[in-house]
């Protein structure tokens, strides 16, 4: 999965464009308006990545998350998408006062990336929550469900060799689950590559 590594770079570029956008609100030279337009749309180009990476994950991992986490995934889609568009339209603005040497226009596009720069901030908290805290990270919600299945199973059975298929039954479903979330996550090759060796 590349969003991890792609966000990363989402949250760490607004801030940065942040910083040297307020440079340039104080210095207003042609080389920090410069630089400050440059940052600003390298900014824009990784959060677009940032959510089309993430557009990419999300149904990967959309079916491992518990139905809070499911919520929180499309939120966090929705936002991401949203971020991306203003974070385009702020590019280009920015660029075309740059060009243009209309200041107000550059001063409204700084003003607007230290917007998203805390937006940003925000969406990143809630990226993390959906993998450490809904995700869990992936497996733990639905082995739940298969271990108190396997038990409600086993407890109205009253032969022990059912109760002994019902946790067998368990164990093999934990075994198609590991699979399942180990090849979403592109995992699966590696073990592979292990066990050859």
């Amino acid at each position: 999965m590349l969003h991890p590594a792609t966000a990363h770079f989402a949250i760490a570029l607004p801030l940065v464009a942040s910083v040297l956008g307020a440079i340039y609100l104080v210095k207003r030279d042609s080389f920090t308006a410069k630089l400050s337009s440059f940052a600003i749309v390298l900014t824009a180009i990784a959060i677009g990545i940032a959510w089309y990476t993430g557009n990419q994950a999300g149904p990967k991992i959309f079916e491992f998350l518990s139905p809070d986490g499911k919520h929180e995934l499309l939120e966090h889609k929705a936002l991401g998408l949203y971020l991306a568009i203003a974070m385009g339209i702020i590019a280009v603005v920015k660029v075309i006062g740059c060009q243009l040497k209309k200041f107000t226009l550059e001063a409204v596009a700084i003003v607007a990336t230290f917007i998203i720069a805390g937006a940003v901030l925000l969406q990143g908290k809630d990226g993390g929550e959906i993998v450490y805290e809904y995700g869990q990270p992936f497996k733990t919600y639905l082995i739940q469900d298969t271990l108190k299945e396997a038990a409600a199973t086993a407890e109205e059975s009253e032969d022990c060799d059912e109760k002994v298929e019902a946790y067998e039954d368990a164990i093999d479903s934990l075994q198609d689950i590991n699979d399942n979330v180990n090849e979403a996550l592109g995992l699966e090759s590696e073990e592979k590559e292990q066990e050859e060796e």
